[in-house]
């Protein structure tokens, strides 16, 4: 098939995707999803190849360290300036990203139980049982075994625990040390697998997900001394007073200094997934797969570094909650170097890539197609607390919208099997304008009469987030 040929077969599909949306209006109900059954998959000539790079705890304001990934996958495809995750903790996001729901909906609430996820509702198990060649490479689920398979998938390369250097893998079934640095060993073991495409005619998913930028962000030894631009802060790591947060903010401690030195160590990890996500497209390049592959990036949380005395994710802040969010696709249309400004998230990503496949799911998704026009108003992102030690987040939801924000925290944690407990009573509660106020200075609930929590829709929001708690 020649390169036109597979520019035209790709963007018919995409066109026909899209316009399925169009003529559905809004999504179907989860007991509708669940009532279908799966579409016969679209002709394997037509069929896009799928790939997932996932970095680890990786903010916005990160794309210095990242100049190939964004001159590939942002200047020449869609750069979505209000990538979200619906929830800012690794094992419970990667969740989503694999089911297209969110964490109450798929079960795995915190880093504890991965194992809560239903494997019947990933997307590896669609695109396999469609006839593709999948693969995963780097890292999986929090507290998932070593010794343990990922289900759906058919090839693998799964560090466990997940380490910069030297560390144990899954190799095929296989635990085994395998030397070196984690990120050029994920690079060699995705290569490989794409080699593959040269002889195996089948279209593939791989799923690339390095350890860079986590703690203790470690770079390879060559960007160990890299200098960094400066940064000196933004409003929120300065912010004044803090009486208006809840108590585990008051109490936070980190500092600019804090915070510039956790970002010249993850920008210098980044610099490697760069590298590796340049062979990637070069190895594409040469064997002419580039167009007709629908690739994402996309950290699967953000962080603070010290917005409000914060150091860390798990708080339902911006810089915790927004992500960098790439796509591109030529042969779908989406290889242009466009920006997408609607709320897209982590969730979205199943949908989108089954509806490229052609295959429509038989189980409940919560996200949607980013190949429609589907434009949401907002999201609900969550998070749990694990257990009742004292310290750290709250248990809280959030509705998330363009211009504001509001936020419950609760009487609520995870037990020893990854399940709520608690009488759910709300803590505490937070309205930010983020038109007026994008660091979220200033919370409008603080000390605020019944009459101003009218004027501010507080009763409308309270609603609307119990409802999608529920959802």
């Amino acid at each position: 098939m020649s390169r036109n040929d597979r520019n035209h077969v790709g963007r018919r599909g995409f066109l026909a995707g899209a316009a399925a949306v169009a003529a559905a209006g809004a999504a179907p109900s989860l007991g509708a999803l669940a009532a279908a059954t799966p579409a016969a998959a679209a002709p394997a000539a037509a069929r896009p190849n799928i790939l997932v790079i996932l970095t680890d705890d990786q903010p916005k304001q990160t794309e210095w360290a990242t100049p190939k990934t964004v001159a590939w996958l942002a200047d020449r495809g869609v750069r979505f300036t209000a990538g979200h995750v619906a929830t800012p903790l690794c094992a419970p996001s990667r969740s989503s990203i694999f089911s297209g729901r969110q964490a109450h909906n798929h079960g795995v609430l915190d880093n504890s139980s991965p194992y809560n996820l239903d494997q019947n509702t990933t997307v590896q198990r669609y695109l396999k049982q469609a006839g593709y060649r999948t693969g995963l490479f780097g890292k999986y689920l929090n507290a998932w075994h070593a010794a343990d398979n990922p289900p759906h998938f058919e090839e693998w390369l799964l560090e466990s625990p997940v380490v910069y250097n030297d560390g144990t893998w899954n190799d095929n079934g296989t635990v085994h040390t395998i030397p070196g640095y984690s990120t050029t060993v994920i690079k060699n073991r995705t290569l490989a697998f794409l080699d593959k495409a040269a002889t195996d005619p089948r279209p593939w998913f791989a799923f690339v997900a390095p350890k860079a930028s986590h703690e203790p962000n470690t770079p390879e030894a060559k960007y160990a001394d890299t200098p960094v631009p400066a940064w000196n802060g933004r409003p929120g790591v300065t912010e004044p007073d803090r009486s208006d947060k809840p108590d585990f903010i008051q109490n936070a401690t980190a500092t600019l200094a804090d915070a510039q030195a956790l970002r010249r160590r993850q920008l210098r990890t980044l610099l490697s997934v760069d590298d590796a996500v340049q062979a990637i497209h070069d190895k594409l390049a040469a064997l002419g797969q580039l167009d007709n592959t629908l690739v994402f990036y996309l950290g699967d949380n953000g962080y603070t570094w010290a917005d409000h005395g914060w150091l860390k994710k798990s708080v339902p802040y911006r810089p915790s909650i927004e992500v960098p969010f790439y796509v591109s696709w030529p042969a779908g249309g989406l290889g242009s170097g466009t920006t997408d400004d609607r709320i897209v998230a982590n969730i979205d990503i199943a949908p989108t890539i089954l509806d490229a496949a052609g295959i429509t799911p038989n189980t409940p998704q919560d996200g949607h197609s980013l190949l429609g026009g589907y434009r949401r108003d907002h999201l609900l992102v969550e998070w749990w607390k694990h257990g009742t030690a004292a310290g750290g987040p709250h248990t809280w939801s959030s509705y998330v919208s363009d211009t504001r924000q509001y936020t419950e925290y609760y009487q609520i944690h995870t037990d020893a099997a990854g399940k709520p407990a608690g009488t759910g009573s709300v803590l505490f509660r937070e309205y930010y304008d983020l038109v007026n106020d994008p660091h979220q200075l200033t919370n409008k609930l603080y000390q605020a009469t019944p009459q101003d929590e009218q004027q501010l829709g507080i009763p409308a929001l309270a609603a609307a987030l119990a409802a999608d708690r529920t959802g």
